[in-house]
């Protein structure tokens, strides 16, 4: 997937308002993201900026299960944090998401990681996303199409070096 050209980071406004992360590990993995990625910006409210490439990553979590295609997008839009949140939990279910058991198997997974400069603390959304700087899988693509994000005070890299990141290649 070729990243969509991007405003210059010396830019007064952001490239992006909110960076998405995508995973799958049941089906046709890549085809899940791509699939997710065109449902996401198929109404016109949401615009990709930059995608990242797809990674083959191992399981995180609940480690007896295939292994996973990951990647993260930079969109634009005007939806609120819980409407873009509805809308990628709208995502889940048209492609028939199954929550058998918390970071078990998956069509597809897509979650708000970062809104803006938006900080919440809600019951269905909190962001940044509360495990960021745990995951290679979300930090590795996320610092591909955004390596300016700043997570908890601290830019990616400075996360990335933090966690071993050898389990998430280029597909």
């Amino acid at each position: 997937m070729t990243p969509p050209a991007t405003t210059s980071s010396s830019d007064a406004t952001p490239a992006f308002d909110a960076l998405i992360g995508l995973g799958s590990n049941v089906g046709d993995k890549e085809a899940n993201i791509h699939q997710a990625i065109a449902l996401l910006t198929a109404k016109g409210d949401i615009a990709l900026v930059r995608a990242s490439r797809l990674y083959r990553t191992a399981p995180w979590g609940v480690l007896d299960q295939d292994w996973f295609v990951n990647a993260c997008v930079a969109v634009k839009t005007d939806l609120s944090p819980q409407d873009l949140l509805r809308r990628c939990l709208g995502i889940e279910e048209e492609m028939k998401r199954v929550r058998e058991r918390r970071w078990g198997p998956r069509v597809i997974d897509v979650d708000v990681l970062i809104y803006r400069d938006a900080v919440l603390a809600e019951s269905d959304l909190v962001l940044p996303h509360p495990r960021i700087t745990e995951r290679a899988f979300v930090l590795v693509p996320l610092a591909e199409i955004a390596p300016e994000a700043v997570v908890a005070g601290h830019p990616l890299a400075h996360w990335l070096t933090h966690l071993d990141a050898s389990d998430v290649t280029p597909l």
